[in-house]
């Protein structure tokens, strides 16, 4: 089929002629208006980033003999000396890192893990007194049925109940 060859009727009107199919049947011929461009004669549309990489890559560059490149990017070639210099960087780098981290690690000391109690007797007593809640709410479970099977730990925190009695009322005394 010839789409570009358009026919003028007697009324000046264009018509695409009938043609062939390549199953054997015909197309009937069909009218169109004036200026009309066929499909396949349509130009695919470019962006004019695309415009503009198609452009560059016409641009041939050289290098110096020996040289191989990988291209990546277009316009861009890494060479292997670059690639070498790259890695080697990269391996300084974190030879300095492991570096500032041992001098770190050495100059650490080690000291006993204590547990920083609040300094404000009142913080301390607020925080006991949370403790204590904490201790009742567990044996009220146990005592209702609600926890048929304690946990080892939450056994030891109802046991501690009576030291933390204890603690409350010496606090109570200095404030």
């Amino acid at each position: 089929m010839n789409a570009s060859v358009n026919i003028k009727g007697e009324n000046g009107e264009t018509f695409i002629p009938a043609s062939q199919r390549p199953d054997g049947t015909w197309r009937k011929a069909r009218r169109v208006k004036d200026g009309y461009v066929p499909q396949e004669e349509v130009p695919l549309y470019e962006s004019k980033g695309k415009q503009w990489v198609n452009k560059q890559q016409k641009v041939v560059e050289s290098l110096p003999a020996g040289v191989k490149a990988h291209k990546t990017i277009p316009g861009l070639f890494i060479t292997e000396e670059k690639k070498v210099k790259k890695e080697k960087l990269k391996k300084e780098k974190v030879e300095k890192k492991i570096d500032e981290v041992i001098k770190k690690v050495k100059d650490v000391k080690i000291t006993e893990d204590k547990k920083e109690e609040p300094t404000d007797p009142t913080k301390k007593l607020k925080n006991l007194k949370k403790r204590l809640r904490e201790v009742e709410a567990l044996e009220e479970k146990v005592k209702n049925g609600e926890l048929s099977k304690p946990d080892p730990d939450q056994l030891k925190k109802i046991n501690r109940k009576s030291e933390l009695m204890l603690q409350i009322y010496e606090l109570e005394k200095k404030v």
